[in-house]
């Protein structure tokens, strides 16, 4: 398996922490937060790192170079235009060839055995792809997905509105007592991912946002297995998050 890497963003909501630096590359512990999502992806055997980057990329290539310090073999590939999540793996494609990729935002912190849990489930079926869902997040804010039996995933809607939030308790998808399962941003994808992030069209906040590539899949009966993340999950967002961690 590989693994691409979102890295290309300025993270706007940061401030000043990010003229000169990278969001992926903020400290947290004493090393960059992307320095952290490498070696867990690494821990699990994975070898072949493909980073997107774009803001400040010399930075991000200055500290790894080519990987070979931490055994691995990194390759960069640069995101000219910001415009949105659903595009910016398909620069990777060359990269990915016909191999399964693990593709992970650039700035959410999980502990390494997240990585290998996915892994694990990824392999207990002829899966097309694989999500992270976590609960106890504002979906409002990222993604809510809904599940089957198997926890394989029957329905995935972006930044939900208070209305669509009613509408789904109407339709029955949201109900009471039950998990409300936020998109942890860490996923699985066959390449058949591209098939679908090819024909995007821009969402109505003006990008291409991969969860849309997911719907589509869904729609073609691409089967997406669930994982539900264990333990540590941060989505370093912004400033007071970051500051949290130390």
């Amino acid at each position: 398996m590989k693994a691409v890497i979102l890295a290309a963003g300025k993270g706007t909501r940061m401030g000043a922490l990010t003229e000169e630096l990278p969001k992926p590359m903020l400290p947290v512990e004493g090393k960059p937060i992307l320095e952290h999502i490498i070696t867990g992806i690494a821990a699990q055997g994975v070898r072949e790192v493909c980073l997107i980057v774009g803001w400040k990329a010399e930075v991000i290539g200055k500290h790894f170079g080519d990987g070979s310090a931490l055994g691995l073999n990194i390759t960069y590939t640069t995101q000219e235009v910001q415009d949105g999540t659903g595009k910016a793996p398909e620069l990777a494609r060359e990269f990915v060839g016909n191999d399964a990729f693990l593709l992970t935002y650039g700035d959410i912190l999980v502990r390494p055995d997240t990585y290998a849990q996915m892994i694990a489930r990824f392999g207990e079926g002829d899966f097309s792809g694989l999500i992270t869902v976590t609960p106890g997040e504002d979906v409002r804010k990222g993604g809510i997905n809904f599940f089957d039996d198997d926890f394989c995933l029957k329905k995935i809607v972006e930044k939900p509105s208070d209305a669509q939030l009613d509408q789904l308790r109407a339709e029955g998808w949201l109900k009471d007592g039950e998990p409300v399962w936020y998109n942890a941003g860490i996923y699985i994808f066959q390449p058949v991912v591209f098939d679908h992030t090819a024909k995007l069209q821009k969402s109505p906040r003006g990008e291409y946002e991969l969860t849309d590539a997911i719907e589509t899949m869904i729609d073609a009966g691409e089967p997406i297995a669930g994982a539900k993340i264990e333990g540590r999950w941060v989505d370093v967002r912004d400033p007071d998050v970051l500051e949290s961690l130390g």
